[in-house]
């Protein structure tokens, strides 16, 4: 499972969704401006807004996913990152110490 490529996907149905959003709110409210049921600076307002916390509502909700992502990762023993490269760097100090001790013995 790639967590990046996946993470990436979400964010970008979550800008498309945005996107649609604010097309309809501007729909909605030219429409509600041309009734004159609101004015041209409430439709703005308005739209300003609605945009705002959706967005806020967005960052809550990729960092949910990414929240459960690592989760199911972890549940699944994908190992993190940051313990891939102990485990390099772990890896890289035996073989130096093999070889040194191989070295060793040919002497």
């Amino acid at each position: 499972m790639d967590n990046n490529n996946l993470l990436k996907q979400l964010l970008m149905i979550g800008v498309g969704t945005t996107s649609l959003m604010v097309d309809k709110l501007k729909e909605v409210t030219d429409e509600w401006v041309k009734d004159g049921k609101i004015d041209s600076d409430q439709a703005t307002d308005f739209i300003n807004e609605l945009t705002s916390r959706f967005k806020t509502e967005q960052v809550n909700v990729e960092t949910l996913i990414q929240r459960q992502i690592r989760n199911v990762m972890q549940d699944l023993g994908v190992p993190r990152q940051n313990e891939m490269d102990e485990l390099r760097g772990r890896i890289d100090r035996l073989e130096r110490q093999v070889r040194d001790l191989e070295d060793r013995n040919w002497r």
